[in-house]
């Protein structure tokens, strides 16, 4: 467990609010996503030695080194992040929620020129507005019914205004919940305003029209008409649950940062929401040490220009509590690195300015409850690779990615990149790679055919992006590392930089070096071996990516056995046929001891002879010469 998380501890700062958990294993991967109405009550119930949770969830606590949540408005709100996060992350544990259940929407088709109001299951970027996700499909239709009722829009799909007066009009307008515009009965004008009305409705403004029903039902109830009591009462009852309004999905689909600011004397958190095709799908927070009278306004300048100097990806929108300093310029400034428009804004009302509003309360949650522990992570994290940097004279690293390789005896090598972006791992960047070219056990060629295919491609891919105008972040090879770490040495080094200058591209590449007891030790950067304090938060960061990389590669090659696509490496021996296999292991033991065998020693293995000794030999020592004279073995 991480000694810089302890649960118990963490477990009694849990607020009592709606929201969304996030477990996590010793390797930092998401285990297990969950909502919960009150997160102190639910959380805690894993950690409980007296409840019965079954063998799944036994077997996931085991593996939970820490946990994080985001606080939510309401339980539906906190049920929709979940399934974004879950879509998102796949994580291990959730395999009840891996579906692709819709949530029911509100659709209003401003695009036509007397506009409906629909249920709808999906969203789609066209001109219409939209409201939700809600959990009651029931609930939507109810609401739906009432919009039209009190401000009687159209329902049927004749198309306005081409086909006004070709029929007469329906029940609907008989009944009064229509205005008839088929017909020309209103302007498109005057229709715009019951529209204008309903909009304003789903906007959240349903105070009087939870008002006017309250008062209808009292009244009705008053004069003994019980039935239109119930019926008012019913839809109020609809409103109300249609009320808790959706935040955490985006009817607009674009990509969106969503900062928001916490500050007390000396310490502040930046909570910023990363919104991806209109989805909530994570967030991350970052501890500030101030001045004691500094503004929020200088603060998040100062934060937004760090943090977008440094981060590869840039969002269409940017939306912020308050306006900042020199906010059209940094408009300007994000605009030119990103190669298209970028918008700061400050929403005032309705469903950002409430999304703005919850990324705030969560800010000042982890001020509040977390700050200590921000400052360990932000130790171990972002101040671990300031360390690294100034070790290796370097002015900034951003993103580091890591190599390694795995193999059974040369046969059936993999390699595995794995990716760091400020000093935390990014699983969603790594790579596996079946090595394709290089035969035998061979370390060096293997890394630079990895080396060679991620940045060939790479290359590739930015040089498309570039000719499309699109971003760099788009592609899965296009964003290149600030450094390149290998698992190992001189050799190591020297064959990625080979690489490296072969393809042209210019980035700094240093080797991590382990001692005879396969511990870490230093690192090998520019000709020379550069010792680190092994109690720094630097040299533990090394360690954890050298580990990481290994594991990496070791479990996809682990996984290539179990589909039984890894046989032995005789196999590849031309004339070398399962009975004689079978005979070398029994006689040998092991590979390595058939590769150090002798000529003559592998001839007189049972089911051997001196052809088939020759293959084996040369298998293994391409070019070598037969050492010592010995007859032919009969068969």
């Amino acid at each position: 467990m991480s000694s810089n998380f302890n649960i118990e501890e963490e477990l009694k700062k849990l607020p009592g609010r709606p929201g969304v958990y996030i477990m996590h294993d010793e390797n930092d991967a998401i285990i297990y996503v969950g909502k919960a109405i009150s997160l102190k009550n639910r959380v805690r119930q894993y950690f409980q030695s007296s409840r019965s949770k079954g063998a799944k969830i036994e077997r996931m606590v085991t593996q939970i080194c820490r946990f994080e949540y985001i606080v939510t408005d309401s339980e539906l709100e906190a049920l929709v992040l979940e399934c974004n996060l879950i879509k998102e992350h796949r994580p291990k544990y959730n395999t009840m929620l891996k579906d692709d259940k819709t949530y029911p929407f509100i659709k209003v088709t401003m695009g036509e020129d007397y506009p409906r109001v629909l249920f709808s299951r999906t969203m789609k970027k066209d001109k219409s507005r939209y409201f939700g996700p809600y959990t009651s499909a029931g609930a939507v239709k109810d609401t739906i019914d009432l919009i039209r009722k009190l401000y009687q829009l159209r329902s049927c799909h004749r198309s306005l205004p081409k086909e006004i007066g070709n029929d007469r009009p329906c029940l609907n307008y008989h009944i009064k919940q229509c205005q008839a515009p088929c017909q020309g009965y209103i302007s498109k004008e005057e229709y715009r305003v019951s529209v204008a009305g309903a909009l304003d409705f789903l906007n959240g403004n349903y105070s009087p029209v939870l008002k006017m029903l309250e008062e209808k039902m009292l009244a009705a109830s008053e004069n003994m008409e019980f039935e239109d009591a119930a019926v008012f009462r019913d839809l109020l009852g609809s409103v109300k649950q249609v009320a808790q309004k959706q935040k955490i999905t985006s009817g607009d689909g674009e990509d969106k940062d969503v900062l928001a600011l916490a500050a007390d004397g000396t310490d502040a958190v930046v909570q910023v929401f990363f919104i991806r095709g209109g989805r909530l799908i994570g967030r991350d927070h970052f501890y500030l040490k101030i001045g004691l009278y500094d503004k929020k306004a200088t603060i998040l300048n100062s934060f937004m220009k760090q943090f977008y100097a440094g981060t590869p990806y840039i969002p269409k929108e940017l939306m912020l509590e308050i306006e900042v300093e020199d906010q059209a310029l940094l408009e300007q400034w994000l605009t030119e690195r990103k190669g298209q428009k970028v918008y700061i804004r400050v929403p005032k009302k309705g469903t950002k300015e409430k999304l703005v509003e919850l990324a705030r309360q969560n800010a000042v949650i982890v001020l509040n409850q977390d700050r200590e522990r921000i400052k360990r992570e932000e130790g171990r994290t972002i101040g671990a690779v300031k360390e690294i940097a100034d070790l290796l004279g370097m002015e900034r690293i951003h993103r580091v990615e890591a190599y390694d390789i795995s193999n059974i005896s040369g046969f059936e090598s993999v390699g595995s990149m794995i990716v760091y972006e400020k000093g935390k791992p990014k699983r969603s960047d790594y790579r596996k790679f079946k090595i394709k070219y290089v035969q035998g056990p061979n370390d060096y060629a293997s890394l630079e055919e990895v080396l060679t295919r991620r940045f060939s491609h790479g290359l590739e891919e930015q040089k498309e992006l570039e000719e499309k105008g699109l971003d760099q972040e788009l592609g899965s090879f296009s964003s290149f590392p600030d450094l390149i770490m290998m698992d190992g040495g001189k050799g190591q080094v020297n064959s990625a930089l080979q690489v490296l200058n072969t393809l042209g591209v210019d980035i700094p590449v240093c080797g991590m070096v382990k001692d005879d007891y396969h511990r870490t030790r230093g690192l090998y950067y520019q000709n020379v071996e550069l010792p680190i304090d092994e109690h720094s938060e630097g040299f533990k960061l090394i360690t954890r990516i050298q580990d990481e990389a290994h594991r990496f590669a070791i479990e996809y090659h682990r996984s290539l056995r179990s589909k039984g696509q890894v046989h032995s490496i005789l196999d590849d021996i031309e004339g070398i046929g399962p009975a004689r296999r079978k005979a070398l292991m029994r006689t040998f033991k092991s590979l390595e001891a058939i590769r150090s065998a002798s000529l003559e020693q592998l001839a007189n293995a049972p089911s051997m002879n001196t052809a088939s000794a020759g293959k084996v030999f040369s298998f293994f020592h391409p070019g070598g010469e037969p050492q010592g004279n010995f007859a032919e073995k009969s068969e």
